[in-house]
Order: structure tokens, then C-alpha cells, then sequence
């Protein structure tokens, strides 16, 4: 069987599959993308580059893969709706293919108030779902436009999804939409509420959404009681337990009781039905990724 990235062998081969998530500088430093990039090489199967995550304006995530993809470590190009009309997706789009990237997760980008140029005019010519079905289009050999292209691009096409937003009710049905539209694998938002995010899988099951698509379940370290605070009070659909937040705050060392609580989730949610892998999001702490593997029991990978 062929395939087109390591991630979808590994994900196809039935494997527990693990990504994670590399940051680019607000900067052109490409020695800081190298660092990020040996010190996840050999700790998951690829690593998402995200693209001005929160709006902040940084290294291109297109740019940073292949930095990251020189030092052995396979790139998910994150492209964003946000900050680009559909030519300049398609464009980019087959730069990143013709650059060797091989992964790709759709989304519609975070609203540019909340980063560094807040009076920057949007462009949301499209949403994550018509991105999606654009960029199946595209690889199938033909523009969005209709007009067939001499040679597609080649992407194993991901988009993302939040279990714990309102209206909780639609969550499923969205990302069944998602893996009608293209998606062959979904990265989730970041787990903390394990006992609502099983009955989101178990919706999801009820559609048959997970023999459609790969799902890959979030999680992330916390770094201190604060930032769980912040996170449960100002991030939406972001649903963290008070019982986390006092773990956090009697702790005599707040990093590595994150780190034993991200672990204790992943342990949890990789045991659940229709889940195929982990996102490990260590936020700006890329250095935790394998501690947490190690712990986990997920080491060496496939």
C-alpha cells in the first residue's frame, strides 16, 4: 500500500498515532525552527506548523516545515482561511506540495483581534469546510474554479475540531461534515473534560464518523494553575475541571504536575473507542514532548 506521508502510514497500519505541534518564531530565525523541529524528531509521527497561530504574526508555516522537514522531522502545514482568498490558498497550496510537504490541516484561523494587528482587514473567502472540499478538489487535479490542472498537488488532508463548543449537540455532525468534505484525519481541541469529550466520541460513533476519518485527540500540558484559569475562563470551548486547577495550585512543582496530568489524559482518552492517536500540544514547550511520550509508554514510535 502506498502512502503519501509517514503520519497516514502510520495511521493506516493501526498503530496509536502520535503528532504534535512546532511554533514558529516571531522572527525570520530559522536556527529556532531547527532547534523545535531535533527536539520532536523521533517522538511523533509529524508535527504541526502552525500558521500566525492566535493571529500573532510569525515565520511562514509553509517556509518553517520545510526548515523542519530538512532536519528530519515531517511537517502538518496549517493553512488558515484568514489571511488569504482562495487563488492565494491554491498558490500556496501547490508551493507546499512542490516543497515536498506532504500533510496538510485545514482551518478557518483564529479572528485577527486577538493577536498583534488587530485593524488588519480579514479575508475569510472561505471557511474550513470549503477549504476542505477545494483542497480534495485540488488533488484530484482541478482548481476550485473548475479549470484541471497538469499535475496535483499531494497532500493526506487533516482539519480540526472542538468537542467542548457550543452548541455541544452539533459537534459531531461537524466533523461528520468534515470527513464528508475531505478531512481523512481530525485533530481535536485540547482535553481536559475526559467524561464530555467520551460522550462527543460517542456521538461521533453513532454517525459512523470515525470508519470515515482518523481522530487524533488533543492534549497539552499545563504550566501553571494560572494559565488553567485563564484557559478555562477566557479560551472558548475550552472546558477545564476545577479538580485540575487545585492539582495545579498545590503543587510543588506546577510543570511536572501538567505533565503528569497531560499523560493521565492521554492514557484515558487513547483508550476510547474510535480514537486513532494523540495531538500533543506543549504550547511554546516543545522540550516537554518527550517526557511525555516517555511516560505515556509511547516510546520508540512505529
Amino acid at each position: 500500500m502506498s502512502h503519501r506521508s509517514n503520519l497516514e502510514r502510520v495511521l493506516k497500519s493501526g498503530e496509536f498515532a502520535v503528532t504534535a505541534e512546532l511554533g514558529p518564531p516571531k522572527s525570520a530565525s530559522a536556527e529556532i525552527v531547527k532547534e523545535k523541529a531535533r527536539m520532536l524528531e523521533g517522538y511523533c509521527e509529524a508535527a504541526n506548523i502552525t500558521d500566525c497561530q492566535t493571529a500573532i504574526v510569525r515565520l511562514s508555516s509553509i517556509a518553517a516545515g520545510v526548515l523542519a522537514q530538512n532536519e528530519g522531522l515531517e511537517p502538518v502545514i496549517q493553512m488558515t482561511c484568514r489571511d488569504r482568498n482562495r487563488i492565494g490558498i491554491q498558490a500556496d497550496l501547490l508551493g507546499a506540495s512542490a516543497l515536498g510537504a506532504r500533510n496538510l490541516l485545514c482551518l478557518t484561523g483564529d479572528h485577527q483581534s486577538f493577536g498583534n494587528h488587530p485593524k488588519s482587514k480579514n479575508v475569510f473567502d472561505m471557511d474550513s469546510i470549503s477549504l476542505l472540499k477545494m483542497v480534495k478538489g485540488m488533488c484530484e487535479g482541478r482548481f476550485e474554479c473548475g479549470e484541471e490542472m497538469k499535475e496535483a498537488p499531494t497532500f493526506f488532508i487533516g482539519a480540526a475540531e472542538n468537542p467542548f463548543a457550543d452548541p455541544f449537540e452539533f459537534r459531531a455532525p461537524r466533523l461528520a461534515m468534515k470527513a464528508e468534505a475531505g478531512a481523512e484525519f481530525i485533530q481535536t481541541q485540547i482535553i481536559y473534560n475526559i467524561d464530555k469529550f467520551k460522550e462527543w466520541m460517542r456521538q461521533v460513533r453513532e454517525l459512523g464518523a470515525h470508519e470515515k476519518t482518523y481522530i487524533l485527540a488533543g492534549v497539552a500540558p499545563l504550566k501553571s494553575a494560572g494559565m488553567a484559569k485563564y484557559m478555562k475562563k477566557n479560551v472558548p470551548g475550552m472546558d477545564v475541571p476545577d479538580e485540575y486547577i487545585e492539582r495545579m495550585a498545590n503543587a510543588a512543582d506546577p510543570k511536572a504536575e501538567g505533565i503528569q496530568i497531560c499523560v493521565e489524559v492521554l492514557e484515558e482518552v487513547r483508550a476510547v473507542e474510535g480514537v486513532s492517536g494523540a495531538h500533543v500540544m506543549a504550547i511554546e514547550w516543545e522540550e516537554a514532548v518527550p517526557e511525555i511520550m516517555e511516560k505515556a509508554g509511547l516510546l520508540p514510535r512505529p
